[in-house]
């Protein structure tokens, strides 16, 4: 600031040298610079007269407050002028870049005020101050040439703010040469911090994320609809280049475009109707790490959904026929009608709006008892995303975003209530005790919003509810495609640093510790790998009843089970004594055996009375070892298939069949010796009934056995004539 009147008067002709200078160094700057950008000069032409108004309220939001010492001019406390909402995102998006421009160079564009005796001189309302430093930085940005642009609204305020501006034109120039000298910079942009122009650059090279609507179209054919726009398919986002796309190494279903085809893209057909639609990759990360959570019919509730688009890509990863997404927080009718006719539009049919904020919803609220995974996206300082603006737009954030954006940092106090919020909404997160999951997700790079807050949660944990699982922190559920992305998953976190290609991002997956007594249905545990992508290509198939009994047989019996099977043995126990009455062989012997009595298991609570014994005249070779009976669930699958390999002996005498049959699966015997030969194995057995008054089992192949029994039969090559005991 210069000490007096005098030392503000130059010659014209010193004044035309100095600008001149100016322009001959602005001509020299690196071209990856932001006033290097494809813009010259004679193309900014200024913007209308709305966009300077919004830009000036914006600004007046969001403009850093000063010590009353250090003040250098005075702001009002109302905005400039009321205006209706955005007519479009165009002037919206403009309407931001503007005052986050004005908010970034502040201190320079007061200063430049007060050099160029703007102020004390000019006698201007301080309602008006934001909108002075808003059109100053346009004025400035333009060479202090004059607006072009044709005005189709003109605005009174504005119109005066401008005539004043101009009349200036010469001393204000001239300050800001003076700026420029005393800090040895060619630009103003240079006079910034370094942390802000670093993430300026990253913005101008970031590249484009955009996610494929499922609903609408396949990956397989919005690829080919690209190329036949002309765009070319790479393998990565660092061959990007000129007119080209490739596929994220994270999620299957999201494009990355050069960030400066953004404006032919909206245009083309593929985004007007709703297949391709931008949005930061972060959010994209965690709606994908919900889907590898999820089982057939889980529902899931979204907190702080930020981007309406959010919502519409975790409702195109889902089932929508017996899913639902709840959206918590939907304050108007407006928006809700706004909201439910964009979805529409998208083709998405299972979401549900709720009026309640999150932090007031019950967790034992009715509707959300098929709630089984949380997505918590809490407001968070966003240093790590590039584009504040970008982000600001599509995920609805606040416009206060940009204030620490323009510093480089955030207050402590500001973070220290931002980390407070987080925390409590992931408490009360917790406390739904139907949930099973929570994916926690920022856009900040402190590790207070981030790690910290998820630790001190798992921690201190629910308090007063011990009937629920406790969470415990689970591994990243998303593919690893860097050095970086293995080395902080060792503390089981997902987190990727800003970068050229990509904004910062950080993402917990929080799980609850199983109860040991439920049990997975092999439903939910195909649909957990068809959503990791394990079986991609293989159809999903109902297991055959072989299959069943296979996997059955190895698992421990449950109580139901063990029951089942008592039952069924007592069946048996039932039909053996009613069929084995007393008989009387032909060489006039009585035979005297026990009934059967089904094996005790460990396990059973309620037995069978005993069976008491009788004295029966039956064949011999009706007999059944007890040991026998005791090895029977056991079987031995070289035996099984030499049993089947044999054929049973042709028959010598008819014996007359009443009409109904009884066929009995065939049974391995147990042989001790192995000198056994091959004849001595039995052969599959078919018993028959026969009409006689004994009531007797006898096999066409034993008629003439019955003549002679053998007495001495070995006990390791007995013949079994109940099988299926």
């Amino acid at each position: 600031m210069l000490n007096s009147a005098n030392e503000l008067e130059f010659s014209e002709e010193e004044i035309k040298n100095e600008i001149s200078k100016i322009t001959s160094l602005e001509q020299t700057e690196d071209l990856g610079t932001k006033e290097k950008s494809a813009i010259s000069l004679n193309e900014k032409s200024g913007y209308q007269d709305t966009v300077y108004i919004k830009a000036a309220n914006i600004f007046q939001g969001i403009k850093i407050e000063k010590a009353p010492d250090k003040v250098l001019v005075r702001y009002g406390s109302e905005p400039v002028l009321s205006l209706p909402d955005f007519e479009d995102e165009q002037s919206q998006r403009l309407s931001y870049e503007l005052a986050f421009s004005a908010l970034k160079y502040q201190d320079i564009l007061e200063s430049i005020l007060i050099d160029s005796c703007f102020y004390p001189n000019v006698s201007i309302p301080d309602a008006l101050t934001s909108l002075v430093v808003v059109m100053l930085y346009d004025f400035q940005d333009r060479k202090f040439q004059s607006r072009l642009i044709s005005n189709e609204q003109s605005i009174s305020e504005v119109q005066e703010v401008e005539n004043l501006l101009n009349s200036f034109k010469t001393k204000l120039a001239a300050a800001l040469a003076r700026c420029r000298i005393k800090h040895d910079a060619l630009s103003i942009y240079h006079i910034l911090p370094e942390t802000v122009r670093k993430q300026e650059q990253r913005a101008s090279t970031l590249p484009l994320y955009a996610w494929i609507n499922t609903c609408k179209i396949s990956p397989e054919d919005i690829c080919e609809d690209l190329m036949k726009e002309g765009f070319i398919r790479v393998k990565s986002a660092f061959d990007l280049d000129c007119k080209s796309f490739c596929m994220d190494q994270h999620c299957s279903d999201v494009l990355i475009f050069p960030s400066h085809l953004k404006n032919e893209l909206l245009n083309i057909e593929l985004c007007t109707e709703y297949k391709l639609l931008f949005q930061d990759k972060s959010r994209s990360l965690a709606v994908h790490s919900v889907k590898t959570l999820l089982n057939m019919d889980d529902d899931i509730l979204l907190v702080n959904m930020g981007s309406w688009y959010t919502v519409a890509h975790m409702s195109t990863l889902t089932n929508q026929s017996t899913s639902k997404i709840y959206v918590c927080g939907i304050k108007s009718q407006a928006k809700e009608s706004e909201m439910k006719e964009l979805f529409t539009n998208m083709g998405c049919k299972n979401i549900e709006l709720l009026h309640e904020n999150f932090i007031d919803i019950e967790t034992k609220d009715q509707r959300l008892q098929k709630v089984k995974v949380i997505l918590l996206l809490p407001r968070c300082s966003g240093l790590g995303v590039s584009n504040p603006i970008e982000f600001i737009l599509n995920e609805n954030e606040d416009a206060d975003l940009l204030k620490d954006h323009s510093q480089g940092s955030i207050p402590e106090d500001k973070l220290h209530i931002l980390v407070e919020q987080q925390y409590e909404q992931l408490k009360h997160a917790m406390k739904f005790t139907k949930a099973q999951a929570i994916v926690y997700c920022t856009c900040s790079v402190y590790p207070e919003e981030n790690e910290a807050v998820v630790k001190k949660a798992l921690e201190l944990g629910v308090e007063g509810n011990n009937k629920v699982q406790p969470y415990r922190l689970s591994p990243p559920v998303l593919p690893l495609c860097s050095v970086k992305e293995i080395q902080s998953s060792t503390d089981k976190f997902f987190k990727v640093e800003p970068s050229e290609i990509t904004n910062g991002c950080f993402l917990a997956v929080l799980t609850r510790e199983r109860d040991p007594s439920e049990t997975v249905s092999v439903k939910d545990v195909l649909a957990r790998a068809a959503a990791k992508g394990l079986l991609d290509g293989i159809e999903l198939a109902k297991t055959s009843k072989r299959e069943k009994k296979k996997k059955k047989s190895k698992t421990t019996l449950t109580k139901a089970s063990v029951n089942e099977n008592m039952s069924t043995q007592i069946k048996i126990a039932e039909f053996l004594n009613r069929e084995l009455r007393p008989q009387v062989n032909r060489s006039g012997e009585t035979l005297t055996t026990k009934a059967y009595v089904p094996p005790k298991n460990a396990n059973q609570t309620n037995t069978t009375p005993p069976v008491q014994k009788k004295t029966v005249k039956m064949p011999s070779y009706a007999l059944v070892p007890t040991t026998l009976m005791k090895n029977m669930p056991s079987t031995s699958k070289m035996s099984e298939r030499q049993m089947s390999t044999v054929r049973p002996r042709p028959e010598e005498k008819m014996v007359a069949l009443k009409p109904v049959e009884i066929v009995l699966p065939p049974v391995m015997m147990p042989y001790a010796g192995a000198q056994i030969s091959k004849n001595q194995i039995p052969a599959h057995f078919y018993y028959r009934w026969i009409g006689g008054k004994t009531g007797s089992f006898v096999t066409p192949a034993t008629a003439k056995k019955l003549e002679k029994p053998k007495e001495n039969l070995p006990s390791s090559a007995v013949r079994h004539s109940q099988p299926w005991l």
